[in-house]
Parts: C-alpha cells; structure tokens; sequence
C-alpha cells in the first residue's frame, strides 16, 4: 500500500497538529503544500470521492476567502467548483489526509487512528 497522501499548510495549527501525531506513531506519508502545490483536478475529485458529505465536507467556510467569494458555490458545475479550488486553494479545509481508500479532513483522533490502524498493526507483527 501506498504511503499517506498528507496536504498541508505550515502555519495551520491543525496540520502541525496533525503532522506531529503521525510522526509519533511512525507513520509515514507524504507530504504535499496545499498552497504552493495545488492539488489537480484529478486529485481534487478523488479527495471528493471519499468524502460522505461532498463538496461541504472540504470547503474551509470560516476562511476569510469563502467569505470574499462573490459567487454561489451551490450555483456552479463540478468542473468550475474544482476550477475555483485550483485558483484559490485557501477554500480548502486543511489538513487533508487520505490513503486512496479513506480521508481524514481536519485534525480528528478518532479518524486519524481509523486510517492508520492496519498500517501501526502491521509493523508491530512484524517487530
């Protein structure tokens, strides 16, 4: 299997968070700037894909950004919302964190542990 896809954000206090509980189970990911390396339009609807909850489930509504939006989010196609994420990644919740199969959106214990469980299990068998 594949390492952990982990996008993030330095500053973001859930991504530190987050990062900081990885490493200290021995976890190992890969790590993608949400900003400096936007995620494609074929990872974007992959992310949206294993979400339960759709576009909702990924947008950072608090951000100053989705507030200064001068469109209706409800009002555009697949394509454009994905467009729109492209040009302005901070409407993106972060950290993200998927291994193909699963995500974890933001900085949740429970999830965390759910996407990592096999991976921590696995090693300590072989130890």
């Amino acid at each position: 299997m594949d390492k952990l896809k982990f996008y993030s954000y330095p500053s973001c206090t859930s991504c530190r968070r987050t990062k900081s509980w990885l490493k200290s189970q021995g976890v190992e990911f890969n790590e993608q700037h949400l900003f400096r390396e936007t995620p494609s339009a074929e990872e974007l609807r992959k992310i949206l894909s294993l979400t339960t909850h759709g576009i909702d489930e990924i947008l950072a509504k608090r951000s100053k950004e989705y507030k200064d939006l001068d469109v209706d989010i409800e009002d555009l196609s697949l394509s454009e919302f994905l467009n729109l994420v492209i040009e302005k990644p901070k409407l993106l919740r972060r950290p993200i964190l998927t291994n193909g199969e699963k995500i974890v959106i933001g900085y949740d214990l429970e999830g965390l542990r759910g996407i990592t469980d096999n991976r921590i299990e696995y090693t300590a068998q072989i130890s």
